[in-house]
Protein backbone atom coordinates (compact mmCIF):
# COMPACT_ATOMS: atom_id res chain seq x y z
CA UNK A 1 0.00 0.00 0.00
CA UNK A 2 1.49 3.31 -1.11
CA UNK A 3 1.79 6.06 1.49
CA UNK A 4 -0.94 8.43 0.34
CA UNK A 5 0.42 11.48 2.19
CA UNK A 6 3.07 11.80 -0.53
CA UNK A 7 3.46 15.26 -2.05
CA UNK A 8 3.42 15.24 -5.86
CA UNK A 9 4.81 18.11 -7.91
CA UNK A 10 3.12 18.29 -11.32
CA UNK A 11 4.84 20.54 -13.86
CA UNK A 12 2.18 21.06 -16.49
CA UNK A 13 1.69 23.91 -18.95
CA UNK A 14 -1.57 25.82 -19.08
CA UNK A 15 -2.26 24.29 -22.50
CA UNK A 16 -3.01 20.94 -20.80
CA UNK A 17 -6.68 21.87 -20.46
CA UNK A 18 -9.01 18.88 -20.25
CA UNK A 19 -6.09 16.45 -20.57
CA UNK A 20 -4.63 17.62 -17.25
CA UNK A 21 -3.78 14.81 -14.84
CA UNK A 22 -4.21 17.00 -11.76
CA UNK A 23 -7.78 15.88 -10.97
CA UNK A 24 -6.88 12.17 -11.19
CA UNK A 25 -3.84 12.60 -8.93
CA UNK A 26 -5.87 14.47 -6.32
CA UNK A 27 -8.68 11.94 -6.53
CA UNK A 28 -6.18 9.20 -5.67
CA UNK A 29 -5.55 10.91 -2.34
CA UNK A 30 -2.17 12.46 -2.97
CA UNK A 31 -1.22 15.96 -1.92
CA UNK A 32 -0.60 17.88 -5.14
CA UNK A 33 1.20 21.04 -6.16
CA UNK A 34 0.76 22.17 -9.77
CA UNK A 35 3.12 24.67 -11.43
CA UNK A 36 3.08 25.89 -15.01
CA UNK A 37 6.79 26.45 -15.69
CA UNK A 38 10.15 24.96 -14.89
CA UNK A 39 11.13 28.17 -13.11
CA UNK A 40 8.13 27.82 -10.80
CA UNK A 41 9.06 24.18 -10.13
CA UNK A 42 12.61 25.11 -9.09
CA UNK A 43 11.34 27.98 -6.94
CA UNK A 44 8.83 25.70 -5.18
CA UNK A 45 11.52 23.12 -4.33
CA UNK A 46 14.03 25.73 -3.15
CA UNK A 47 11.65 27.96 -1.17
CA UNK A 48 8.59 25.95 -0.12
CA UNK A 49 8.80 22.16 0.09
CA UNK A 50 10.33 19.06 -1.42
CA UNK A 51 7.98 16.71 -3.27
CA UNK A 52 8.11 12.93 -2.95
CA UNK A 53 7.73 12.59 -6.73
CA UNK A 54 7.82 14.91 -9.75
CA UNK A 55 5.75 14.57 -12.92
CA UNK A 56 7.04 16.79 -15.75
CA UNK A 57 4.67 16.91 -18.71
CA UNK A 58 6.81 18.24 -21.56
CA UNK A 59 3.97 17.75 -24.06
CA UNK A 60 2.29 20.83 -22.55
CA UNK A 61 5.47 22.93 -22.50
CA UNK A 62 7.53 24.77 -25.11
CA UNK A 63 10.67 22.74 -24.45
CA UNK A 64 11.58 19.17 -23.53
CA UNK A 65 12.15 20.20 -19.92
CA UNK A 66 15.40 18.22 -19.77
CA UNK A 67 17.29 21.14 -18.24
CA UNK A 68 14.66 21.66 -15.56
CA UNK A 69 14.58 17.94 -14.75
CA UNK A 70 18.36 17.90 -14.37
CA UNK A 71 18.18 20.84 -11.96
CA UNK A 72 15.42 19.10 -10.01
CA UNK A 73 17.55 15.95 -9.89
CA UNK A 74 20.45 17.94 -8.46
CA UNK A 75 18.19 19.51 -5.83
CA UNK A 76 16.18 16.39 -4.95
CA UNK A 77 18.72 13.59 -5.25
CA UNK A 78 16.97 10.23 -5.61
CA UNK A 79 13.42 11.64 -5.60
CA UNK A 80 11.58 9.93 -8.51
CA UNK A 81 10.95 11.95 -11.68
CA UNK A 82 8.50 10.98 -14.43
CA UNK A 83 9.06 12.73 -17.76
CA UNK A 84 6.13 12.79 -20.19
CA UNK A 85 6.44 13.76 -23.83
CA UNK A 86 4.35 14.00 -26.98
CA UNK A 87 4.18 11.01 -29.33
CA UNK A 88 6.27 12.71 -32.02
CA UNK A 89 8.92 14.02 -29.61
CA UNK A 90 12.23 12.19 -29.26
CA UNK A 91 13.17 10.74 -25.91
CA UNK A 92 15.67 12.97 -24.13
CA UNK A 93 17.52 10.80 -21.63
CA UNK A 94 19.54 13.81 -20.50
CA UNK A 95 16.47 14.67 -18.40
CA UNK A 96 17.74 12.00 -15.95
CA UNK A 97 14.17 10.87 -15.24
CA UNK A 98 13.31 7.51 -13.69
CA UNK A 99 10.40 6.85 -16.07
CA UNK A 100 9.59 8.21 -19.54
CA UNK A 101 5.96 8.17 -20.72
CA UNK A 102 4.65 8.91 -24.20
CA UNK A 103 1.28 10.55 -24.82
CA UNK A 104 -1.42 9.46 -25.08
CA UNK A 105 -1.67 7.47 -21.87
CA UNK A 106 -4.43 6.98 -19.34
CA UNK A 107 -4.48 8.46 -15.87
CA UNK A 108 -4.44 4.87 -14.55
CA UNK A 109 -1.12 4.20 -16.29
CA UNK A 110 0.42 7.34 -14.82
CA UNK A 111 -0.88 6.55 -11.33
CA UNK A 112 0.42 2.98 -11.54
CA UNK A 113 3.89 4.25 -12.45
CA UNK A 114 3.76 6.76 -9.60
CA UNK A 115 2.79 4.08 -7.09
CA UNK A 116 5.64 1.85 -8.26
CA UNK A 117 8.13 4.63 -7.52
CA UNK A 118 6.75 5.78 -4.16
CA UNK A 119 7.58 4.06 -0.85
CA UNK A 120 4.97 1.66 0.47
CA UNK A 121 3.60 1.28 3.97
CA UNK A 122 4.46 -2.42 3.86
CA UNK A 123 8.21 -1.95 3.51
CA UNK A 124 10.39 -3.50 6.21
CA UNK A 125 10.74 -0.80 8.80
CA UNK A 126 13.92 0.31 10.52
CA UNK A 127 13.62 2.62 13.48
CA UNK A 128 16.42 4.91 14.63
CA UNK A 129 16.16 6.59 18.03
CA UNK A 130 18.20 9.40 19.51
CA UNK A 131 17.00 11.34 22.52
CA UNK A 132 13.37 12.30 21.94
CA UNK A 133 13.65 11.64 18.18
CA UNK A 134 12.24 8.44 16.75
CA UNK A 135 12.83 8.13 12.99
CA UNK A 136 11.28 5.42 10.76
CA UNK A 137 13.45 5.03 7.66
CA UNK A 138 11.10 3.18 5.27
CA UNK A 139 8.16 5.45 5.97
CA UNK A 140 10.38 8.54 6.21
CA UNK A 141 8.47 9.70 9.27
CA UNK A 142 9.63 11.28 12.50
CA UNK A 143 8.08 11.16 15.94
CA UNK A 144 9.05 13.46 18.79
CA UNK A 145 8.23 12.49 22.38
CA UNK A 146 5.60 9.97 21.17
CA UNK A 147 3.36 12.79 19.92
CA UNK A 148 2.53 11.19 16.56
CA UNK A 149 4.42 10.65 13.31
CA UNK A 150 5.08 13.38 10.77
CA UNK A 151 6.25 12.67 7.25
CA UNK A 152 9.54 14.07 5.97
CA UNK A 153 10.46 14.92 2.39
CA UNK A 154 13.22 12.78 0.83
CA UNK A 155 15.87 15.46 1.23
CA UNK A 156 14.94 16.22 4.85
CA UNK A 157 15.14 12.48 5.52
CA UNK A 158 18.68 12.36 4.10
CA UNK A 159 19.65 15.40 6.17
CA UNK A 160 18.23 13.93 9.38
CA UNK A 161 19.94 10.58 8.70
CA UNK A 162 23.28 12.36 8.39
CA UNK A 163 22.85 13.78 11.90
CA UNK A 164 21.57 10.49 13.30
CA UNK A 165 24.64 8.70 11.94
CA UNK A 166 26.89 11.09 13.87
CA UNK A 167 25.00 12.15 17.01
CA UNK A 168 26.83 14.50 19.38
CA UNK A 169 29.41 15.22 16.68
CA UNK A 170 29.88 18.48 14.81
CA UNK A 171 29.07 18.02 11.11
CA UNK A 172 30.53 20.59 8.74
CA UNK A 173 28.53 22.35 6.07
CA UNK A 174 30.86 20.81 3.49
CA UNK A 175 30.06 17.29 4.73
CA UNK A 176 26.32 17.96 4.57
CA UNK A 177 26.54 19.42 1.06
CA UNK A 178 28.68 16.50 -0.08
CA UNK A 179 26.64 13.66 1.46
CA UNK A 180 23.13 15.06 1.03
CA UNK A 181 23.40 17.14 -2.16
CA UNK A 182 26.36 15.31 -3.77
CA UNK A 183 28.37 18.49 -4.30
CA UNK A 184 31.47 20.13 -2.86
CA UNK A 185 30.30 23.56 -3.99
CA UNK A 186 29.86 25.99 -1.10
CA UNK A 187 29.37 29.13 -3.15
CA UNK A 188 25.65 29.19 -2.35
CA UNK A 189 24.52 27.40 0.81
CA UNK A 190 21.04 28.90 0.80
CA UNK A 191 19.56 25.46 0.10
CA UNK A 192 21.24 24.01 3.20
CA UNK A 193 20.12 26.94 5.34
CA UNK A 194 16.52 26.54 4.20
CA UNK A 195 16.54 22.79 4.87
CA UNK A 196 18.05 23.27 8.32
CA UNK A 197 15.23 25.69 9.11
CA UNK A 198 12.66 23.16 7.89
CA UNK A 199 14.25 20.33 9.88
CA UNK A 200 14.24 22.41 13.04
CA UNK A 201 10.51 22.93 12.58
CA UNK A 202 10.16 19.17 13.03
CA UNK A 203 12.57 18.53 15.90
CA UNK A 204 12.48 21.73 17.94
CA UNK A 205 9.76 22.93 20.31
CA UNK A 206 10.85 26.46 19.39
CA UNK A 207 12.75 26.48 16.06
CA UNK A 208 13.91 30.05 16.73
CA UNK A 209 15.73 28.88 19.87
CA UNK A 210 17.19 25.45 18.97
CA UNK A 211 17.82 23.01 21.80
CA UNK A 212 18.42 19.90 19.66
CA UNK A 213 20.01 20.96 16.35
CA UNK A 214 22.68 23.44 17.38
CA UNK A 215 24.72 25.72 15.14
CA UNK A 216 28.44 25.64 15.91
CA UNK A 217 29.66 28.97 14.60
CA UNK A 218 32.34 28.63 11.94
CA UNK A 219 32.20 24.82 12.02
CA UNK A 220 28.73 23.45 11.20
CA UNK A 221 25.94 21.81 13.17
CA UNK A 222 25.49 19.22 15.90
CA UNK A 223 22.54 17.04 16.94
CA UNK A 224 22.74 16.93 20.71
CA UNK A 225 20.35 16.61 23.63
CA UNK A 226 21.40 18.39 26.79
CA UNK A 227 21.05 16.07 29.78
CA UNK A 228 18.37 17.11 32.25
CA UNK A 229 19.73 18.11 35.64
CA UNK A 230 18.26 16.26 38.61
CA UNK A 231 15.71 18.21 40.61
CA UNK A 232 16.80 19.03 44.12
Amino acid sequence: MVIQEALILLVEGRSAGASSMSAAIRKSGFELKVVATGTEAIRFVEDEAEPDLVVYDASTMRSSGARTCRRLRKLLGETPIIHCRAKDAAEDVTAEADVYLIHPYTSRKLLNRMKQLLPTAGQKEEMVRHGSICYYRARRTIEINSKGERRLTPKLSQLLEEFLRFPNQVISRMQLMRNVWNTDYLGDTRTLDVHMRWLREYVEANPGKPEVLHTVRGKGYILSFKPKLPTL
